[in-house]
């Protein structure tokens, strides 16, 4: 009897996410397994034991009785979460080394933007004015980081090394070394107090959607040379009350925003992000990771499952990540 076949369905047009490009990536790293694109109305749902998707649709998955594992081709698994008909297999997300890196450069790469001051460097060059303010060193300002997994960790330990004073947050208790780290409802005002750029990696749960809102902004530390606090949110666009953040950059709450998500995406023509002046904004690419590495992480799992050993990072489907 042959190997089950492994399914694809990607929702995506990004050059690099092509279905096509993912199938010969497959092809190439699973040579023994048949593998098909969804939807196929030739293919019988029995063939499939492994399913590879990106944002599927609710109910896409439903059919394929012997299913054995959904992989999720992305970090964030809340479009499989939203989905009350997904078969009851285990779910693994990805979690390799290039996407920690990737993230890790964004976070860096946006910090050190506002740190730098250099909003308002590039309106000094459209301007030709030179006008240089006073630069203080990394350990005046305070970052503090929301969500304290692997790509929370890895953040803070690169911030920490550049200078900066670092403090996190999450749900459930955490310990990083070196890294002040609080969590749960009692935890969350001593952390926003502390922090002057805030860095938002959360997974987005029915608990986290839009706890990037107004009273959280409120509560951010406002005495550092930043003169207001700044947000960065690379996690999931629903984590973000996007009327609540136009708000509070125009009534000065928040000095500036990094935003790589939205609540709508691609992002609208008409969303006042575009134009922003505090707003630097970039197209959901914080943690582009590299396909191929997935592609082989996928193929891994399935030797490892089919061999009888344990999966890594599974999601956990009572808590959603």
């Amino acid at each position: 009897m042959g190997k089950g076949a492994l399914a694809l369905l990607v929702n995506s047009n990004q050059q690099n996410w092509s279905p096509p490009r993912w199938k010969a990536r497959f092809e190439e790293v699973c040579p023994d397994r048949r593998v098909v694109l969804l939807p196929d109305p030739a293919l019988d749902p029995a063939e499939v034991h492994y399913a590879a998707v990106w944002k599927p649709k609710p109910g896409d998955l439903a059919a394929f009785a012997n299913l054995r594992i959904i992989f999720n081709l992305g970090a964030g698994v809340d479009a499989l979460m939203a989905d009350h008909s997904l078969p009851d297999v285990p779910l693994v997300r990805v979690a390799v080394g290039d996407l920690t890196d990737r993230m890790t450069e964004y976070v860096v790469l946006h910090v050190l933007m506002h740190h730098r001051q250099e909003l308002y460097l590039r309106e000094s060059q459209r301007a030709k004015r030179w006008a240089p303010k006073y630069q203080w060193a990394a350990g005046a300002l305070t970052v503090g980081i929301m969500g304290l997994g692997t790509l929370g960790a890895a953040s803070a330990h690169a911030l920490r090394a550049l200078g900066f004073r670092v403090v996190g947050w999450s749900r459930n208790e955490k310990r990083i070394d070196g890294i002040a780290c609080f969590h749960g409802a009692d935890g969350l005002d001593a952390f926003l107090r502390q922090t002057n750029i805030l860095v938002c990696l959360l997974p987005l749960t029915p608990e986290t959607r839009h706890v990037l809102n107004r009273d959280v902004f409120a509560k951010l530390n406002r005495e550092s040379l930043l003169g207001a606090p700044v947000i960065i949110n690379a996690g999931r666009g629903g984590l973000q009350n996007e009327a609540d953040i136009l708000r509070a950059l125009d009534d000065g709450t928040l000095g500036a925003a990094s935003l790589d998500v939205y609540e709508t995406e691609p992002l609208p023509e008409a969303s006042p992000f575009w134009s922003h002046p505090k707003v630097v904004l970039t197209p959901h690419n914080a943690a582009d990771t590299d396909a191929d590495e997935i592609s082989k992480y996928v193929a891994q799992q399935i030797a490892r499952f089919e061999a009888g050993q344990a999966l890594e990072n599974l999601v956990d489907r009572k808590r959603g990540y």
